[in-house]
């Protein structure tokens, strides 16, 4: 398992987390109710399989795991039988239901309905680097990375934990780095960019396996866009698109990476998630690091 995008959150690293264990069993996930559409709480890092160990944990590093179970009833679907049940009426007593009428019918039928829904399950993993005071969420949502953050602070009783806040404009920093501004050290630039007019409305460009120090990208700034999203690698470790939203999409990590894990002699499927966590908490603290110099992040207190 490797974090695909990261919503990056600030705490006060000053937060005890020494309870996590105990209070995690009183908000795990249950199997969504017959009546309910959506059910929510917290799985095994390891998998739904394990239902003893909660968390996981190595150094100044703890790993969380947000289950989901999400009823699916298509509102096609619940349209069409509504229509039927309405001509119903139409037929049998010459005349047609009003508004209100129609609400509570869809209403009647939803109840009737979502005990033979499909239920899909899902998960969004967050790694919580409490030393910096940071937390990893594995999602491009802003709102599911809210919903999270929400779900931590309903375990703890208190999780006071901020988006990003940058002191400088990140659109501004990240067209530098194309305008060939000097990039921080151990940071390269990839082969995909989007410009977009600053204008609203105004054009957008979207480049992949473009190199983005070239004739074409100066005729871009010319114009007057500005950079949105770039291409970055790290060390050649991380590959990943930040955005001026400060979202890291696309993350991967690469063979500088990954040949680490061949150097591991441990078996079995926790074994291996285990070396991944560990690979993983190295390289998202050095690419924080980066982060918050290049955009003067600041905390979110003591």
């Amino acid at each position: 398992m490797f974090l695909r995008n990261l919503l990056l959150f600030r705490f006060p690293s000053a937060i005890d987390f020494s309870e996590v264990d105990a209070l995690l069993p009183k908000m795990q996930l249950k199997p969504v109710g017959p009546l309910e559409m959506t059910s929510r709480g917290f799985i095994s890092p390891f998998g739904r399989e394990e239902t003893t160990v909660l968390s996981h944990r190595i150094g100044d590093w703890l790993w969380l795991t947000v289950g989901t179970e999400k009823k699916i009833l298509p509102a096609a679907a619940v349209n069409n039988l509504l229509a039927v049940k309405i001509e119903e009426i139409e037929q049998n007593e010459g005349r047609k239901p009003g508004g209100r009428e129609r609400k509570r019918m869809k209403d009647d039928l939803l109840h009737e309905l979502m005990p033979r829904a499909l239920v899909t399950s899902g998960r969004t993993d967050v790694f919580l680097d409490l030393k910096r005071g940071v937390a990893f969420v594995d999602s491009s949502s802003r709102g599911n990375g809210e919903s999270v953050i929400s779900d931590i602070r309903a375990l703890l009783g208190s999780f006071p934990a901020m988006p990003l806040n940058a002191e400088v404009a990140p659109r501004s920093v990240l067209t530098g780095w194309i305008a060939g501004e000097r990039l921080p050290e151990y940071l390269a630039l990839g082969e995909e960019a989007e410009l977009r007019d600053p204008v609203e409305g105004g054009s957008v460009a979207r480049l992949q396996k473009q190199e983005l120090l070239s004739d074409e990208i100066g005729r871009h700034l010319d114009a007057g866009k500005q950079v949105t999203k770039l291409a970055l690698v790290l060390q050649d470790n991380l590959s990943f698109v930040l955005g001026d939203d400060l979202i890291v999409r696309k993350l991967k990590f690469l063979d500088g990476a990954l040949d680490k894990l061949a150097d591991t002699d441990q078996d079995g499927r926790r074994a291996e998630l285990d070396a991944r966590f560990a690979l993983q908490t190295g390289e998202l603290g050095q690419l924080f690091d980066v982060l918050a110099a290049s955009f003067r992040v600041s905390s979110a207190g003591a």
